[in-house]
């Protein structure tokens, strides 16, 4: 029955916000939304205020995502609202002022979208001494998540936006901070976002009893702010090998989506799939991914099983304590 549910059809690459949300009512649910100062994080926000929720949005940067949240605001409806809190990923004291301040305000959420991130940057350093992209991506998340855990309803969920970007390179726990090894920007995106997922795996086995059900994503391809990092150059090549790729198995050429299509599967995910269906799991153009590890093109469908071995979910897991000084 959860293999017809995941594979239904019912939405798909080309669904948006609004049709995946079509006539249903948040009105009362309250939901924690990352990285709200541009593209899926406003989408993402817009639509669940505009069907009643209340969100609350984080950015580094509060004056650029005011400005880019008037839509937001403008589109609330049925007793939908957005606050904005200040939160920066890249730093371990920003993380856990945010997560205090939410603990000590004491309502709850329904769901948590851990949207934020930052894709392919030069090699640097977070304010914590992580690699950029695993410190941000992943080590920011997990903190805040496990910190405002007790917060999420039974019933609730969190949903990680993750990438297809994951299957890139092979997951390894070993030198996690490019500290021995050349670091490679996508090398880096990669390893990043395969912790995202074996993050959601692990957060999923240590929640359900609770009740709360966790899942990671990839959005697709849209052309955000979080390309910032690439020259047209750099994303003409990519665009080409991706093609080539796809013409070779007998599939049309790439197709960006739009900013509406990119958040679809974030709010189906949190919203409108089953819980049984998504946790632990990785999901895709608003369904559940397939697992494969044969050589397909960058943005065709399927998760590595790599991503979702709970063993090595648990490793790091108990990696990530480590480096963040602190057990959950």
């Amino acid at each position: 029955m959860i293999k017809e549910i995941i594979m239904s059809g019912l939405f798909g690459a080309t669904s948006t916000t609004d049709e995946v949300l079509a006539g249903v009512d948040l009105k009362g649910k309250r939901v924690l939304v990352t990285g709200v100062s541009a593209g899926l994080g406003v989408e993402t926000a817009r639509v669940l205020a505009a069907h009643g929720a209340q969100v609350v949005g984080t950015a580094r940067d509060l004056a650029k995502a005011r400005a880019a949240t008037e839509v937001v605001r403008a589109g609330a409806a049925n007793g939908g609202s957005l606050d904005i809190v200040e939160l920066d990923l890249a730093s371990l004291a920003s993380v856990r002022a945010c997560a205090d301040a939410l603990i000590a305000d004491g309502r709850p959420f329904d769901v948590v979208i851990a949207n934020a991130g930052v894709m392919a940057a030069p090699f640097g350093r977070t304010a914590d001494g992580f690699e950029t992209q695993f410190g941000t991506n992943h080590l920011g998340h997990f903190v805040l998540v496990n910190r405002i855990a007790p917060l999420v309803k039974s019933g609730g969920r969190v949903v990680i936006v993750a990438s297809s970007g994951h299957r890139m390179a092979p997951f390894s726990l070993d030198d996690l901070n490019f500290e021995s090894k050349t670091y490679e920007p996508w090398a880096a995106y990669a390893q990043s976002k395969t912790a995202n997922i074996l993050f959601a795996v692990e957060l999923d086995r240590r929640l359900r009893e609770r009740g709360i059900r966790a899942t990671a994503l990839h959005p697709g391809g849209i052309n955000t702010e979080l390309g910032r990092h690439l020259d047209p150059g750099m994303i003409e090549g990519m665009l080409a090998q991706i093609n080539a790729a796809l013409a070779a198995e007998g599939k049309p050429p790439f197709q960006w989506k739009t900013i509406p299509q990119g958040a679809a599967t974030s709010v189906w995910a949190g919203f409108v799939a089953p819980a049984d269906a998504v946790g632990g799991r990785y999901c895709e153009n608003c369904h559940v991914s397939e697992v494969t590890d044969a050589e397909i093109s960058p943005i065709s469908e399927g998760v590595r099983s790599y991503a979702l071995n709970s063993e090595t979910a648990k490793a790091l897991w108990a990696r990530s304590e480590e480096l963040v000084g602190e057990r959950f």
